[in-house]
C-alpha cells in the first residue's frame, strides 16, 4: 500500500473503493474520479491461511479492510455480486466474506454499488466474455499503471471500482 496517495480526497473528488470478496483472497483496488478523469490510487489483498479456522479468517478480513479504508478514506465502494458457480459450499464461504465486508463498509456510512461480473467486465474491457489477463490488460491502460495490476483479485476490485465510477456519472446525467 502507497503512502504518497492516502490523503482525503477533494470536495469534488470520488474516491471509490472496489472489493472483488473472497474468503482466500479479497482483492481491493482504489481509485479517485472526478471531472470524467480515473486517477489510481491504490490496490492489494487481504490474503487468510485454509489452515486457520473460518471465524479467524473473517476476523482478519474484517479488521484488515477497516485499516484500509482508515487509510484512503473512501467515500463509496463497489463490490462484485457473488456468482453462484458449480461449488455452493466454496459460494457460500464467499458469501460470508461478502457480509463482513458490506458490514464494514456499511458501518461508515458509505453507498456501496453492487455489480454483477459482467457489469464490470463490460465497463472495463467492453465486452462481457473477457478473461482475467483482459481485465488485468484493461485495469492497467485505464489508469495508465507502468504495470498489470496483481493478482487478478486486485486487478478486479480496481474494474469495479472504475465500473462504479462511469456507472454512477452516467446516471447522474440529465435525461
Amino acid at each position: 500500500m502507497g503512502t504518497s496517495r492516502t490523503r482525503r480526497p477533494s470536495p469534488k473528488t470520488r474516491r471509490i473503493i472496489g472489493v472483488d470478496p473472497g474468503l482466500a483472497s479479497t482483492g481491493w483496488g482504489v481509485v479517485d474520479y472526478a471531472e470524467g478523469r480515473l486517477r489510481y490510487i491504490a490496490h492489494g489483498c487481504i490474503p487468510t491461511s485454509s489452515k486457520d479456522e473460518r471465524g479467524a479468517r473473517l476476523v482478519i478480513i474484517y479488521k484488515t479492510f477497516n485499516e484500509i479504508l482508515d487509510t484512503y478514506s473512501p467515500t463509496e465502494g463497489a463490490m462484485e455480486n457473488l456468482y453462484f458457480g458449480r461449488n455452493i459450499s466454496s459460494a457460500m464461504m464467499v458469501s460470508e466474506a461478502r457480509g463482513i465486508l458490506l458490514l464494514a463498509l456499511s458501518q461508515r456510512g458509505l453507498e456501496v454499488r453492487e455489480l454483477t461480473p459482467n457489469a464490470i467486465k463490460q465497463a472495463v474491457v467492453g465486452v462481457t466474455r473477457s478473461d482475467k489477463k483482459q481485465i488485468q490488460e484493461m485495469v492497467r491502460f485505464l489508469l495508465a499503471l507502468p504495470e498489470l495490476p496483481k493478482p487478478d483479485h486486485a486487478a478486479d476490485a480496481l474494474g469495479a471500482a472504475i465500473c462504479a465510477a462511469h456507472s454512477s456519472s452516467l446516471s447522474s446525467l440529465p435525461p
